[in-house]
């Protein structure tokens, strides 16, 4: 079989990979309008749920990326100067650039065949292929070309973010809330290495347009980032990356595949980023996809189930990010709470988590927020 893969995100890599490293009788080849050593953002970060998965089907790359990573148990959350943490929420973190490079080699390793800075213009130019996997994200080509047949559409969450870096490392992923005399600042913070964290920044409409951001450079944005959250980077600068003001894309498509070409990753469908790494979604498409292709004699057979089995998990992720993405749309609302309660509401904020799992999961806190609201009954 021939396989063009359209991407060179982890979601594209991990699926060239694993093909061609259980059928090395392929021909995969994977095409990247970017150089190899090109990413934008800084960290990504993975759940602990996420990796067991991963470790489940492809224990070696587990034990490839597991010592380039950054581990933590707790949720730090920071308000009015108090803070809170959250305990047996654990993640790991891993810088981007790291993680594609850990993946290149090892599609590389496996006879995978990447070109790098190739711009594919028209799916014509893949005309042979058996199978083209699109990988290509948000501006996803191969879902351009068929957007009325894959059902595609877009909306846009109403806060701004800005994506950052910083030298100044935290020890845990750690959530900062600010009130300014003209709006309201959220960053969600985590250190991907030794020396470098994600900063990435947020705020409502309201305090966007009181700041006249949508008239500043990069670099004036930056300093009034810089200068709200003074005290949590304690000395330390931000770094940009392409750090432009963005609304959240709420990218779906009701179908997953037309004709050879097949969806995975961002050009798929988005979660917000509150609730976990699109990163995750993506390797987790390409396995399923994998699974769902090798479970079937014919191609279109098998993009059909990987819809049919795939698409009941994603929704139901995307709808848990969509509650989450609610409430961080209302933020200013909820930092009027007391501590205890402001994470309380936080950590139940995408329904997924009820008071008996967070006894569960969280016993320390729980104990703390009962106790102080004398609920220790409560079920």
């Amino acid at each position: 079989m021939r396989i063009a893969v359209l991407g060179g995100g982890p979601g594209g890599l991990y699926f060239a990979y694993l093909w061609k490293k259980r059928h090395p009788d392929a021909e995969v080849d994977l095409f990247e309008q970017n150089p190899a050593d090109a990413t934008w953002g800084f960290g990504v970060v993975f759940s602990e749920q996420a990796l067991e998965f991963l470790r489940a089907d492809d224990p070696d790359t587990v034990d490839a990326i597991a010592p380039r990573m950054e581990s933590w148990r707790n949720i730090t959350l920071n308000l009015r100067g108090q803070s809170v943490e959250i305990d047996g929420v654990g993640f790991s973190a891993i810088g981007r650039l790291d993680l594609l490079r850990l993946l290149q080699a090892r599609a590389e390793s496996v006879g995978v065949a990447a070109r790098y800075g190739t711009q594919v213009q028209s799916l014509d130019q893949l005309a042979g292929y058996d199978l083209i996997v699109a990988a290509d994200g948000l501006n996803s080509l191969a879902r351009r070309t068929y957007e009325g047949d894959f059902g595609f559409s877009i909306s846009h969450s109403s806060n701004k973010f800005a994506w950052y870096g910083t030298s100044k490392t935290f020890p845990t992923l750690s959530q900062t809330f600010v009130a300014t005399k003209r709006g309201f600042f959220n960053a969600h913070h985590y250190r991907y290495s030794p020396e470098m964290s994600t900063f990435l920044v947020e705020c409502d409409r309201a305090t966007w347009q009181a700041y006249g951001f949508a008239e500043m450079s990069i670099e004036d944005s930056k300093a009034i980032c810089e200068e709200v959250f003074a005290a949590t980077l304690d000395g330390h600068p931000l770094v940009s990356n392409r750090s432009v003001w963005r609304n959240f894309p709420w990218v779906w498509n009701e179908h997953w595949w037309h004709r050879n070409v097949v969806l995975i990753g961002d050009a798929l469908h988005t979660a917000h980023f509150s609730i976990g790494s699109g990163t995750r979604l993506a390797i987790e498409d390409a396995i399923a996809l994998l699974k769902a292709l090798e479970a079937e004699r014919r191609i279109q057979d098998g993009l059909a189930r990987y819809q049919a089995e795939r698409q009941p998990i994603v929704k139901k992720l995307v709808t848990a990010a969509r509650t989450s993405a609610d409430w961080y749309e209302k933020f200013p609302e909820h930092m009027k709470l007391d501590l205890l309660d402001f994470a309380y509401s936080y950590i139940t904020r995408s329904g997924r988590i009820d008071d008996a799992r967070l006894r569960a999961m969280s016993p320390q806190f729980m104990a703390r927020y009962e106790g102080s609201r004398g609920k220790g009954g409560r079920s």
